[in-house]
């Protein structure tokens, strides 16, 4: 008669919502910076935007899903998604896949986009709530950001809504700087470092 013994093995994985965080960080101050007039053209935004915008928030996505996190992986997979189709829209408006793409192009297509990335955005935001507040502070500011997006596309409101574009952009970057450091500070030292604020507690009991 032989006895069976079952173990568990539990894998740990690392919180990603702080290279996430970096990674929105970068992007939006190196992209707002061109929407405020500090400096010019797309040539050096581009590359942050696929490897910091893109690709770290989808690394973020990928180890949110190891977390069973639907909240975390589909907010940052959508980002990540959405900053890889700026880069290479930059590249189609900068003429790099050929000039005839380039004359084609209408913004009032990108429009449509930011306008669908709103209406996701709202509804995370909502999801976000039962987050911390840091988030949740940071998906509102991507609200404003989105609104300012859409319908400065539209060519509405003769460039007001690029301005609240450029600084809701600009607010996004120093608030996930802030929850970045929280992240990795909070977990570091094992204690509130760096307080984000619970969740509403609205939704969820």
């Amino acid at each position: 008669m032989t006895s069976q013994s079952h173990h568990t093995v539990k894998i740990a994985t690392a919180d990603p919502s702080a290279i996430g965080l970096f990674g929105l960080a970068i992007v939006t101050i190196v992209a707002s910076s061109q929407k405020l007039g500090i400096t010019t053209g797309f040539g050096y935004v581009i590359p942050w935007a696929i490897f910091l915008g893109a690709f770290a928030q989808l690394l973020a996505c990928l180890q949110d899903a190891k977390h069973n996190n639907t909240f975390g992986m589909t907010a940052f997979g959508a980002y990540a998604f959405f900053w890889f189709g700026m880069a290479s829209s930059w590249l189609m408006k900068l003429g790099v896949f050929g000039p005839e793409l380039a004359a084609g192009l209408d913004v009032k297509q990108l429009a449509f986009v930011f306008a669908g990335y709103l209406i996701f955005t709202l509804f995370m935001t909502i999801g976000a709530m039962e987050t911390n507040k840091v988030l949740f502070v940071i998906f509102v500011l991507i609200d404003f950001l989105f609104i300012g997006l859409s319908l400065d596309s539209f060519g509405v409101g003769n460039g007001v809504f690029h301005s609240l574009a450029a600084y809701s952009e600009l607010a996004i970057a120093l608030v996930s700087f802030y929850g970045c450091g929280a992240a990795v500070l909070n977990t570091h030292f094992g204690r509130s470092f760096l307080p984000v604020g619970g969740p509403f507690r609205i939704f969820k009991k």
